[in-house]
């Protein structure tokens, strides 16, 4: 099975979005997964067969709504011969729109995977799980952070890290008596600093079972203790047979799994977040040259060299929700284009038309998901696009500072 890329990853994600916003008032939504084996005659027959059951709905407008969103579907498939070579997903139904008031939607997915089952459901929401396992990550590695005070287990994920456990100790400090007094507290420390041990080896064992599609664990902590955790076999021996090195880390909390991530990804240059890292990296290195930089930043920066085709490589944070806007004037047929937030998109007003003055007369003709109006635009010319993802502090920094949209360019221009 061929492996999504960035871009298909990005695009499946929104669609899933936007499908999940979809509500209708009762059993109003109709999913429908056609396998690539599946002939469209039997798919045809089976929706024959729904459309007939479905004249006994009880509720009249349930009935008329469902009815109609099967005969959409079954009027679609006309234009296929047969299932494209992943297969093809419909959702359609009546959504609800307030007010007691329902929209038809319509969305046709060929999806970036091959679907393995042939499915319809009709529900008050659609069915997505088959989609969303797509998405996820087949990269996990487990994270462990270790000393005498903490304990934390997490994952991560692809580029994602997640914390999993928390815990601490009651192991004692160091002390001021002495004598045989101070013989004894060490004896009751390093008892205490066992049996602490010994409930983080389970803690984390019991956790990394659970997730067999882990490939390796990667632990950190300060000090000599994480070795010493290491060697004296703590973790159940099938997890420890999937440690893959230790580090060193000045915290053994939240922040430390960072941390952690960032000193593996030092040495195990395959990861994910790795790659993402060495990137960022490089951009945030170019952009304080005071002379022959390869950064550019900020949109209408980022689009001018993009028109000269100086863009080697695209950066975009995956949480940039954004569209590309085109409006026309109905007066004059003037056009104009506005990068929206996703969040003003819905209570925007469209602007006077700045060519012949007109109020209220331009209208919204086209609108695009940001990410991919700039990704289109970087592949005509040749270059490179990379989604990053939030988590790291590169990938923070990205989204943040330079507001999502950067690059590395092939040469150094003037701005």
């Amino acid at each position: 099975m061929t492996e999504m890329t960035q871009r298909q990853k990005y695009d499946l994600k929104r669609q899933i979005e936007d499908l999940k916003s979809c509500r209708g008032r009762h059993t109003e939504l109709i999913s429908l997964y056609v396998p690539p084996n599946k002939q469209i005659f039997d798919v045809n027959s089976y929706l024959r067969n729904e459309y007939s059951q479905s004249q006994n709905i009880k509720s009249k407008t349930t009935m008329k709504n469902v009815l109609s969103a099967i005969e959409s579907i079954m009027s679609r498939l006309k234009q296929f011969k047969q299932p494209p070579e992943n297969g093809v997903i419909f959702f359609v139904g009546h959504k609800s729109v307030g007010s007691d008031k329902t929209e038809m939607v319509a969305y046709i997915i060929e999806p970036p995977l091959p679907i393995t089952t042939f499915l319809y459901r009709c529900d008050s929401s659609f069915y997505l799980e088959p989609l969303e396992q797509m998405l996820i990550e087949k990269e996990i590695y487990g994270l462990f952070l270790i000393d005498r005070r903490e304990c934390t287990v997490g994952l991560l994920k692809g580029n994602r890290i997640q914390m999993l456990k928390y815990m601490t100790s009651q192991v004692p400090g160091k002390h001021g008596r002495g004598g045989q007094s101070q013989r004894r507290f060490e004896r009751l420390t390093e008892i205490a600093a066992h049996e602490w041990f010994v409930k983080c080896g389970e803690q984390a064992s019991e956790i990394f079972q659970n997730h067999p599609d882990i490939q390796g664990i990667f632990i950190g902590g300060p000090g000599p203790t994480k070795q010493f955790f290491v060697d004296e076999n703590f973790l159940h021996y099938e997890v420890q047979d999937k440690i893959v090195d230790t580090f060193d880390t000045g915290y053994t909390d939240e922040y430390g799994l960072r941390e952690l991530v960032s000193a593996a990804s030092e040495t195990m240059t395959d990861l994910k977040i790795s790659k993402e890292k060495k990137l960022m990296k490089r951009f945030l290195k170019e952009v304080t040259k005071t002379e022959g930089s390869l950064a550019v930043y900020g949109e209408i920066q980022l689009r001018k060299a993009l028109q000269m085709g100086a863009v080697d490589t695209l950066l975009l944070s995956e949480n940039l929700r954004k569209y590309r806007v085109k409006f026309k004037c109905t007066s004059c047929n003037y056009i104009e284009e506005r990068t929206i937030s996703e969040e003003n998109l819905e209570d925007f007003t469209a602007p006077d038309c700045t060519k012949c003055n007109s109020s209220n007369q331009m209208e919204i003709v086209e609108k695009i998901d940001l990410i991919d109006e700039l990704s289109d635009l970087t592949e005509k010319t040749g270059g490179k696009i990379e989604i990053i993802s939030l988590g790291s502090e590169e990938g923070d920094s990205l989204y943040s500072a330079f507001n999502g949209i950067a690059g590395i360019l092939r040469y150094p221009i003037d701005l």
